[in-house]
């Protein structure tokens, strides 16, 4: 029995409560399997036309999937969950569900490069118009709506400068306009921010990223209220085909685990590490919610309970010395994404980031010796330590 006095790293551990049905396996079984066999002809009418609850094919819904999902709508505090294969799937899934050709919808300008990519690249083949505003400023964000507007989607913190949007506030303006909310969570994840809790009415995850935590699989995770679920999981998961495997599903079933315990040493590595580079003499500027010299340091503890490990910090000098500082770490890897165990440092710019027109860049605080570091869960002083030896090339 699940009490709601438990904290979130035992519920997080334990789970919405009950092991598994069937066999009481403590461990999620992984149902690699396709197809599901119908009990008689009847239970097969009666579970295409939904009188009955069960399993046809895992393109609609899978055992291991429906665990995922049950256990990220239960972390987030929302109805229900759907699982994709990929945080992309998740994010167009959203789109497709609220918008219609000849509508629009806004978004906060500074994002994920592949979200921006799918705007300027996909959106318009459908007739579908995207703003795209500084949703920091909340009058920008009413502004830019209009009738035709069917949602807001923003990202916080912020990929990559780790700007801070106001949750509350970007609710409070789409449901006085009439539109949905949706907020991208992956940097935070539910056990820093809950989203729902402040007015949002979808929160997405690229679960390859912390809730996975081991870089070792792809997905996504859209989470939300029932009515709103049920339309995004019939008309378009199941026709769209973005589905997440059995496997992938029983990873991050896996990872929900461990989440509260690495996202503790994330962040505490984060501000040390963030520490660091704010008192480096060829360091420019350091962005992270947790320094009282973050521009959005107070908003960020008001919706956060903790600011996560992801920094990022402007070096003295350009794209070359920023080449160079890459090509200089010895610990800490030099690759995309974010969230895994071991330290991971891109220069978004040129990698990203690339989809952005340098005019873009340079409006969104993308600058060119911009460096995002995804800090890992290794001894600090060994991160540091590496960023140190980096740092004397440039």
């Amino acid at each position: 029995m699940v009490k709601k006095s438990w904290g979130f790293a035992t519920l997080a551990v334990h789970g919405s409560g009950g092991h598994d049905p069937q066999t009481g396996a403590i461990s999620v079984p992984i149902y690699q399997s396709s197809t599901f066999a119908f009990k008689n002809s009847q239970h097969g009418t009666d579970l295409f036309s939904g009188k009955a609850e069960g399993y046809i094919y895992s393109r609609i819904s899978n055992p291991t999937q429906a665990a995922l999902e049950r256990e990220m709508a239960f972390l987030e505090e929302g109805d229900e969950a759907i699982a994709f294969g990929s945080g992309m799937a998740a994010i167009s899934t959203c789109i497709f569900t609220l918008c219609r050709s000849g509508e629009n919808f806004v978004s906060s300008r500074t994002i994920y490069g592949g979200t921006h990519a799918l705007y300027i690249k996909v959106m318009p083949r459908l007739n579908i118009g995207v703003t795209e505003v500084d949703a920091t400023d909340l009058n920008k964000v009413e502004d830019a709506i209009n009738d035709k507007t069917r949602f807001l989607f923003i990202e916080t913190p912020a990929n990559p400068t780790i700007e801070i949007i106001d949750i509350r506030g970007c609710a409070e303006i789409a449901h006085r306009k009439g539109i949905k909310l949706v907020v991208d969570n992956t940097f935070a994840t539910p056990y820093y921010q809950k989203p729902l809790t402040m007015g949002a009415d979808v929160v997405v995850h690229s679960a390859t990223k912390y809730i996975g935590g081991h870089g070792d699989t792809v997905a996504g995770i859209n989470i939300g209220f029932k009515e709103l679920m049920t339309e995004m999981r019939k008309q378009n998961l199941q026709d769209l085909g973005g589905i997440i495997s059995p496997f992938n599903a029983w990873l991050l079933l896996r990872g929900l685990k461990t989440l509260p315990v690495r996202m503790d040493r994330h962040s505490e590595n984060g501000m040390r590490v963030a520490q660091f580079l704010a008192f480096h003499p060829k360091i420019e500027r350091v962005w992270y919610p947790g320094l009282r010299i973050h521009p959005q340091h107070e908003l960020a503890k008001s919706q956060m309970t903790n600011f996560g490990g992801m920094i990022a910090f402007e070096i003295k000098g350009g794209i070359e010395e920023g080449k160079r500082v890459m090509d200089n770490v010895e610990l800490c890897t030099l690759a995309v994404s974010l969230g895994d165990c071991d330290t991971l440092i891109v220069h978004p710019a040129s990698t990203t980031h690339s989809s952005y027109s340098p005019e873009e860049m340079l409006a969104n605080g993308i600058k060119p010796n911009l460096i995002r570091l995804s800090v890992g869960i290794e001894d600090v002083t060994d991160i540091i330590e590496d960023l140190s030896q980096a740092l004397k090339h440039i």
